[in-house]
């Protein structure tokens, strides 16, 4: 783990992560901890890969997974105006 990753934190890394966070590394905290635990300093993301919150987390490292980045949404093709079907703001023929 080094700064910048993208960390899956959870139930395994410690029960209080019923639901899983995505989170960008900040730093490891290196204070002393049981063995096998470790405070982590991490941005919380959004689905977007957004950070929603700054968060100190103490976790047992074996229950760390690397996350994947965020799925972009499809690019869509360019939008072309619709035609106008209700003969408003038609030119006149001869015009």
């Amino acid at each position: 783990m080094k700064p910048g990753d993208l960390l899956l934190i959870t139930r395994a890394a410690s029960v209080q992560f019923i639901r899983p966070i995505r989170c960008r590394l900040i730093r490891i905290d290196d204070r002393p901890t049981y063995d096998g635990w470790v405070w982590l300093d991490v941005y919380q993301l959004d689905a977007r890969d957004r950070a929603v919150a700054r968060r100190s987390i103490f976790v047992q490292r074996a229950g760390i997974r690397q996350g994947e980045p965020a799925r972009q949404p499809a690019q869509r093709g360019t939008v072309r105006p619709r035609a106008c079907t209700t003969g408003r703001n038609r030119i006149p023929p001869g015009a």
